[in-house]
Parts: C-alpha cells; structure tokens; sequence
C-alpha cells in the first residue's frame, strides 16, 4: 500500500473524522447498516481510513469508484432543486420524512469527490484502483440485488430499499425498461464500463503518482 508521508494537512484529517463521527451514529439510528452498502457510503469509508493512513490506494479506490456518479447524483439534485424531474435518485432529498438534518449530512454527495480530488492529488492516483472498485462494487450489487429489498411504493419508514439502484432508479418502483436480470447484468457491466473506467482513466492522466 503506497504511503505519501505528511501529504494530507492534520486539519483535514480532523474535520473529515468530526463529519464521520456526526454521520455513522445518525445514518445508523435512522437508516440502518444496510444503508453502509451503498457505493457513497462505502466511500466515505475508505476515506476516513485513507486519510489516517494517507493511503493513496485507499483514497484512489474511492475516487475512481464515485467520481463519476457523485456528478450524476448532484446533477439530479440540482435539477430537482429547480423542480425538474429527471431519474429520481435524489428524490429522498425532498422527502419531509426525513429531518432537514438527515438531509443535510447527504450533502457530503456534493463535496466529498473535490476533496477525494484534493487527496489523491497529495498522495497520487494508484492504478490498482479499478480492478479493487469494480470487484468490491460487483460484490456490493449481487448482495443488494438477492438480499436486500426492492423499490416499494407502500413501504413504512426510510429504511434503504434498491441499494446502489439494482432495480432501476426509484425506490418506488423497478424499472421496466428491461427484465429485473438484464438490468443486474448492465449494472455488473455497464457500471464499470461507464463510471469507473473513465474516471480510472481520468484519474491517471491528470493525477500525479504515488510515492515510491
């Protein structure tokens, strides 16, 4: 695991740990340890570990893992903001069942992929990155999609239901574009192709390398 020593500032390390600690105890009282499946949160994971450790590895995983879907998902937001339906993956936002606190710790959606930039720009972009993300992603997709719950309409509460979008991007109702099986084989394929290559590919052009 490569090691820039003294990349990362200590104020950094402490304000992102602060987050952490407000965020874990409440996502979990209110949304479960399911909701720790989702690629973000997983994320957030990896960084909170990467920058202790000032692991360009750690840190390049979670970049190149949701670099590209966290500007899907404030795309969505910013346009459901303006009142404009597009996939409904950001719906939750603007759910008052949620607390304006609730929604605000999801806000981290926004900022956490410029400061993942800022990180592997410090500690440099490790290449291993893509194969790492793509088998823990795969993983994260079949267990969601045989063991967690589908979208439902009539579902009580705001336990996670369609993590990491297995059935399309509602949590109200599947997608019908295809059956549920083809859309587990996009999701398989098409997300590394789409998401985490490119940002891969991205990453390595722009991004120094790590230390030696």
């Amino acid at each position: 695991m490569d090691v820039a020593a003294g990349a990362i500032p200590l104020g950094i390390k402490l304000a992102y740990t602060g987050f952490m600690a407000v965020l874990l105890p409440v996502y979990l009282r209110n949304y479960g340890p399911t909701n720790f499946l989702y690629f973000c949160d997983v994320a957030l994971l990896l960084t909170l570990a990467g920058v202790w450790m000032e692991s360009s590895l750690l840190l390049s995983i979670a970049t190149a893992g949701i670099l590209i879907p966290q500007i899907f998902w404030l795309a969505d937001f910013l346009a459901n903001l303006f009142g404009w339906k597009v996939t409904g993956m950001t719906d939750y936002m603007f759910d008052s069942q949620r607390s304006a606190f609730l929604r605000g710790l999801s806000l981290f959606h926004g900022w956490l992929p410029v400061l993942l930039l800022y990180l592997v720009w410090r500690t440099g972009y490790d290449g291993r990155a893509l194969p790492i993300w793509t088998a823990i992603a795969s993983v994260l997709v079949l267990v969601c999609y045989f063991y967690m719950p589908p979208p439902s309409a009539t579902r009580i509460g705001i336990a996670p239901v369609n993590i990491n979008y297995v059935y399309g991007f509602s949590d109200e109702v599947a997608q019908r574009w295809m059956p549920p099986w083809a859309w587990l084989m996009v999701a398989l394929a098409g997300f590394p192709l789409v998401l985490y290559l490119p940002a891969h590919l991205l990453l390595k052009q722009l991004m120094p390398a790590p230390a030696p």
